[in-house]
């Protein structure tokens, strides 16, 4: 086994018109892996707008199943390019369950499985109880060709519990899928703070779990209710000791490539050896709602 392997993220604007962003995706997979990516990961829900701005029992018709149509495409691409394509869809699962979830295909075009959000925000503007069923998937690791690839998606971003429960899978590489934004009215004032604490966030997941992360978010205004959402983009990939080796712009569409070193991984957590300390025997009260 070779001691590196190289990541690619395609940062996404996406159109309204579904076929436009599969084109899109396809595209970028294509631009990553000639750029010498073996496992590229597309940004959360890319096949639209960002729908759960609006709770309307409509926009379930934008659920598809998987195996499906989106996911085909994504399988014929990671075959015609040779990578592993790690995507995200609004999945129907039967009539009145859904789920956002992750897709992971092998180079071959095989799908290799599917990992379901387990956190499911309620936010101004970020509406998904309304959508998703929490996941029951469990945390999950594709033993791919490249690299063993963990897969959370956003809003999964803020739990310390489900990267450390990812990576004491074997995960090399934790992907996140995203999509987050600013709300157009806070932004003066917050909006350096939000994404500070969102990057810092998995920052901290990397060097916690010695393992490389790698966040891929959309850009772009959308708009499906009142002022919208301005994804700030920002996808970024930090290695096992907490540094940002890349990071994209906050307003256009970029390809990121990054070749992670399983050595730098052996050597920061032969010195930071935080798996070895761990105590175990005391982490119970963890699975409490509140230790009282």
């Amino acid at each position: 086994m070779s001691d590196t392997f190289t990541i690619g993220l395609v940062q996404m604007r996406m159109a309204p018109d579904r076929e436009a962003n599969l084109r899109t995706a396809e595209a970028g997979i294509a631009a990553a892996a000639k750029a010498g990516a073996q496992v590229v990961c597309l940004p959360e829900l890319f096949t639209g707008y960002y729908f759960c701005q609006r709770e309307d029992i409509a926009l379930f018709d934008l659920a598809e199943p998987i195996p499906g149509p989106g996911e085909e495409r994504l399988a014929k691409a990671a075959k015609a390019h040779g990578v592993v394509v790690v995507g995200s869809f609004f999945e129907k699962r039967m009539a009145g369950v859904y789920h956002n979830t992750a897709t992971v295909h092998d180079a071959k075009g095989e799908l290799l499985g599917i990992y379901r959000k387990m956190h499911i925000p309620d936010d101004p503007l970020f509406l998904e109880k309304f959508y998703f069923t929490p996941g029951d998937t469990g945390f999950k690791v594709f033993n791919t060709g490249p690299a063993k690839v963990g897969t959370l998606v956003c809003w999964d971003q803020w739990y310390p519990e489900a990267a450390r429960l990812t990576a004491l899978q074997g995960a090399e590489v934790i992907f996140y899928p995203t999509a987050i934004g600013w709300h157009p009215r806070e932004k003066a004032e917050y909006g350096e703070a939000q994404h500070s604490a969102w990057e810092t966030s998995m920052r901290g997941h990397a060097i916690a779990n010695g393992t490389y992360v790698a966040a891929v978010n959309r850009v772009g205004h959308e708009v499906i209710v009142g002022e919208g959402l301005e994804f700030w983009g920002g996808s970024f990939v930090s290695d096992p000791f907490g540094r940002v080796l890349k990071r994209a712009s906050h307003d256009r569409e970029e390809i990121l490539t990054v070749t992670c070193s399983r050595k730098l991984m052996e050597d920061v957590r032969r010195n930071w050896p935080f798996f070895r300390d761990r105590r175990i025997d005391a982490y119970g009260n963890i699975v409490k709602r509140v230790s009282d």
